[in-house]
Parts: structure tokens; sequence; C-alpha cells
């Protein structure tokens, strides 16, 4: 309470100042003893151009509501990591989140993402929050739910096999995706037309922002390059009849449907080696369970928070 009165004192003075410039601050949500104003709305829309520049296409309202919604998870996940973690000691943890966002950019260094984040007029030390959320989140969602995970290796194992075994060529495939869960509010038909429709009209990067529920939603949907011995032989199936730019039918998954569209691919000649394969198999199973999981998690969180708009 005394910081939200504190922050109100600020506001005042503020906006004094502001309206003789022009320039207004506003509250536009508070979360329990955090508030979001338009500066801070205004800023994420930046840094989520930076990730996924298609959506500079959406209108302005829709783009406001998706960096509402972004900001709301990153102030729930922080209020939520505070109870476990001490940020001022997990400094390290930040350049596993960071070296996979520039190794996704093809960004070279630190350095060279500093002076892109100043040309944007973003904070790096703002963005490293996020750095610190996103890590720590993982970091706890595997503490809290790995000992959940089942994985059966054998049979991944035969799986590798059988497609090693079949003669024909194998691929590596660029990969976007869009993962929807199953839901009493809405039939699927309904859903998987409003998603139809929103991918018509803006695109599937752009739709994936808005309509995905995996962690890949604020890429745009974007997984990358996978080699197809990672794949399940249900998506294989779909996919292998798609050229690129095409994107499949929703494929039923565990917990909901899943879209992949095809953004490149390439055939792949290398010698496979069993064990390796096996390996990232695994790595990619595990975090598709851990991810619904913590999808779980945070809906659980955010039913139980107070949030307000203003």
């Amino acid at each position: 309470m005394r910081k939200i009165k504190l922050f109100l004192i600020i506001i005042f003075f503020f906006n004094f100042n502001n309206q003789v410039f022009g320039n207004l601050i506003e509250i536009k949500v508070k979360i329990d003893d955090n508030i979001i104003t338009n500066f801070d709305i205004e800023n994420e829309k930046k840094y989520l151009f930076f990730l996924n520049p298609k959506l500079q296409e959406l209108s302005n309202p829709r783009m406001q509501n998706i960096a509402i919604d972004s900001l709301i998870t990153d102030i729930i996940k922080k209020k939520e990591l505070e109870k476990y973690f001490d940020f001022s000691k997990n400094e390290k943890i930040i350049d596993i989140v960071e070296k996979n966002l520039l190794l996704k950019k093809n960004i070279k260094n630190r350095e060279n993402f500093k002076k892109i984040l100043e040309n944007l007029s973003l904070d790096y030390e703002i963005i490293k929050q996020k750095f610190f959320v996103e890590a720590l989140w993982n970091q706890l969602v595997y503490e809290k739910y790995s000992t959940n995970v089942v994985i059966n290796k054998n049979q991944l194992k035969q799986k590798i096999q059988k497609q090693i075994s079949k003669e024909r060529k194998k691929f590596s495939y660029n990969l976007s995706e869009i993962f929807f869960e199953e839901s009493f509010e809405e039939s699927f038909d309904y859903k998987i037309s409003k998603i139809n429709e929103s991918i018509e009209n803006i695109g599937f990067e752009n739709t994936a922002n808005i309509f995905s529920s995996a962690n890949t939603s604020n890429k745009g949907g974007l997984i990358g390059w996978v080699n197809e011995l990672q794949l399940s032989s249900k998506i294989i199936n779909e996919i292998g009849k798609l050229n690129i730019n095409e994107i499949s039918k929703p494929i039923k998954l565990q917990k909901g449907y899943i879209l992949i569209k095809i953004n490149d691919k390439k055939e792949v000649k290398q010698k496979i080696n069993l064990d390796e394969q096996l390996k990232k198999l695994i790595n990619n199973e595990t975090n598709r369970q851990l991810n619904s999981f913590s999808t779980i998690f945070y809906k659980r969180l955010r039913k139980n928070i107070e949030i307000n708009e203003y």
C-alpha cells in the first residue's frame, strides 16, 4: 500500500509537469501493489516488436492488449519467484536466456545487443529483468515439476531406430507453432475458426502471439531448426506432406492441439548418431511436458490474483 501511495505522489508531480509538455503518465493496470503505466506499455511494445517485427502490422488496440498481457505475465511470475529466489544473487542465470535470444536474432554479442536496444530507446537493465524472470521461472517450474515428467526411453529409442531404418530422405525443418489447449468455454470448431481467420487476416506469427499458449508465442511461435528425428511420428506424418510456408491441420496432442508452419527445410545427409538423437529427443519431450506444467501453474496464479484495468 505504501508503494502505491508513493507512486501516486510521484505521478501527481509528473502529471503536473508533463501536462505542460503534452506527455501525460497514466496508470493503466494495477496488480496488487504493482502498477503498469502507458509508458510501460509503449516500452513493452518496442521490445515485442524487436522479438517479432511482424507485430507492427497489428492495429494499435490489439497491440496494446498484447503488451499489457505480457507485462501482467511478467509481474505475476516475478511476484511468485520472489518467494523462492533472491534476484540479486542469480546474475549468472541470465546468460542462458540472453545467449539463446542473441543466437536466434543473429546478434554477435551483448554489446551489439545493447546498441540495438539503445536505438529502440529501451533500457538494457529493464530487459535484463525480463531475462531474470524467464530464467528463474523455468528453474522454478523444473524444481516443482521435474519429478512429474514421464519419459519412456526405450519407446523413444525404438522410434529413432524406426525412422533411421526407413529408406527415404531425411529432413531438418525450420518450424513455427501455435499451440492451444482444449477448453470447456469454447468448442474446438469455434476456436480453430477464430485462429484460421486470424492467420488469414494478420498472418501466422501475429496469430501465435495472440492465441498460442506455448512459450514460443512472444517470438511469433518460432521453434527454429529441428531434425525430424526429434519430432513425433504423428507430426512427421502431417508436415511431411507440406511445402515451405504451408501450415498443418490441427494435430492432437496430449493437452491440446498444435498447428505447425514450415518456414524452411533441408535434407539431412550426415550419419545419424543414435545416442545423440536420443538425448535430444528426451530433452525435447522433457521441455514439452514442463511447458505444459508451466502453463497450468501460471494460469492458477493468475486466477488467484486481482487485476484492475483502467
